[in-house]
């Protein structure tokens, strides 16, 4: 995980602690002395903030925890009671539940950054699954904690996602019965719920520590996109990006606190300030904004039966069961992503083409919220009839598979990139300037 040590110890119980449990000169080599690459920009300071926002949370959810009541009768009482009666129990629920958005926008930044950066490409591959893996368990995180309140939000949003499983062959009732604990979602569904979630952010913990392992083995990528050459293009990881980072956590912190402060109930539903109630359904269930892409594409699998050819017969698929495939390979084709970029070139600075179908991705993906956001009926534009939220939804999702799957191999082929630099220190040392327009630039090699 880090370089080879070269920490000192210089009092007499450090240099005993170091010579059975090397701490010291482990944190020394993985995050001072630690060789980085000399040209990162603030987008990458959204993995500090990441791990910050990860530690807020727990230290937010542990708190709460204490004070909160996992029983379907008490669970809404127990929330009022720390919003009213425990001391800064308002601004610990604010924080925590506004953090969550926070860490998924941070979340979406890092992951967009290495899409743009290619920081997926060889050799990070398995740097990016374990990425990967980390968004696939804030999501079951967050779905979790989104039910705790126990509003009618959070009961109708558990009762629609869970019966989701029930779609899957021969064993889906038997998996969606076991989330229940029963045949409905009631108290077992709550302790179930509550368990995992205090659980899973400690899972995410495990999954950070190999994701920096993984990081400090084959290295930071870089706006480049190509390695180091040697010591010139490299600088010590602290103070020159320890200070950067403090300075992107402070920012991030600044906007998240007014949220808080100033617009707490900004992300939330007004129906989540009802008590759940099984036998009034909202007129319009919307699941969090950090979902809403997901869920345009979970109902945007058309109500007829979708049939394909397997082995030697015909299987008929409904609407339902092709929804939860979708939204499964929606996720499930970001693992692949290495292997389906053809091109040896890792950043977008050097590849006109890709540069524009990754704008068209970003626009496509924020469509996608926004038909998520609107009932499926509703008219897109009041001057077109007929054109609803969920036609436009099914054709960003039909591009949304189209970018991955045809769209990225074939330009990777097609295309011709911009001239690479030679090194890092380059168009640094040259004030910054364009480095594919570099006088001594070379023609392109392998990223």
């Amino acid at each position: 995980m880090a370089e080879h040590s070269t920490y000192q110890p210089t009092g007499r119980f450090a240099k005993w602690l170091e010579a059975r449990l090397p701490i010291a000169g482990l944190v020394h080599s993985s995050f001072v002395v630690y060789p980085t690459p000399r040209n990162l920009n603030y987008w990458w300071t959204f993995g500090a903030i990441l791990s910050f926002m990860l530690v807020a949370q727990i230290v937010t959810g542990i708190v709460l925890a204490m004070h909160y009541t996992p029983n379907a009768a008490l669970a809404f009482t127990s929330v009022e009671q720390i919003m009213r009666d425990v001391n800064y129990g308002w601004m610990l629920r604010y924080l925590h539940a506004n953090g969550a958005s926070m860490f998924f926008l941070a979340v979406y930044i890092h992951i967009l950054r290495g899409l743009y950066y290619g920081s997926y490409k060889e050799p990070r591959e398995v740097l990016w699954i374990l990425g990967v893996i980390i968004f696939l368990l804030m999501m079951a995180t967050a779905f979790m904690g989104y039910v705790l309140p126990w509003g009618q939000m959070s009961f109708w949003g558990a009762t629609v996602i869970t019966k989701l499983f029930s779609a899957i062959p021969w064993v889906g009732e038997a998996i969606t019965q076991w989330l229940w604990g029963g045949f409905s979602v009631s108290n077992p569904t709550l302790n179930r719920f509550f368990s995992l979630h205090y659980l899973l952010p400690f899972a995410i913990v495990g999954v950070v520590v190999f994701h920096l392992w993984a990081l400090h083995t084959t290295k930071s990528n870089n706006p480049l996109g190509i390695d180091p050459r040697g010591p010139q293009d490299t600088i010590p990881f602290h103070p020159y990006y320890t200070v950067k980072d403090y300075y992107g956590i402070g920012v991030f912190f600044i906007f998240w606190a007014a949220f808080v402060f100033f617009a707490p109930d900004f992300f939330g539903e007004p129906d989540n300030y009802i008590p759940a109630n099984p036998l009034s359904t909202p007129a319009h269930i919307v699941p969090e904004w950090y979902y809403l892409p997901f869920y345009a594409i979970l109902r945007a699998v058309p109500d007829n039966f979708v049939g394909s050819w397997i082995g030697f017969g015909y299987i008929i698929v409904n609407a339902k069961l092709a929804g939860v495939i979708a939204l499964a390979l929606s996720i499930m084709i970001l693992f692949v992503l290495p292997w389906l970029d053809t091109s040896k070139v890792r950043s977008g600075r050097f590849r006109p083409v890709f540069k524009w179908f990754f704008w068209i991705f970003l626009l496509d993906v924020a469509i996608l919220g926004v038909c998520g956001a609107h009932a499926p009926d509703e008219e897109v534009f009041s001057w077109f009839k007929g054109f609803d939220y969920l036609t436009l939804g099914r054709i960003t999702t039909a591009y949304y598979f189209v970018h991955f799957i045809l769209i990225l191999p074939i330009v990777g082929k097609i295309e011709k990139p911009l001239p690479l630099p030679t090194s890092i220190s380059e168009p640094v040392l040259k004030g910054g300037g364009s480095a594919g327009a570099s006088a001594t630039a070379q023609p392109m090699e392998k990223a």
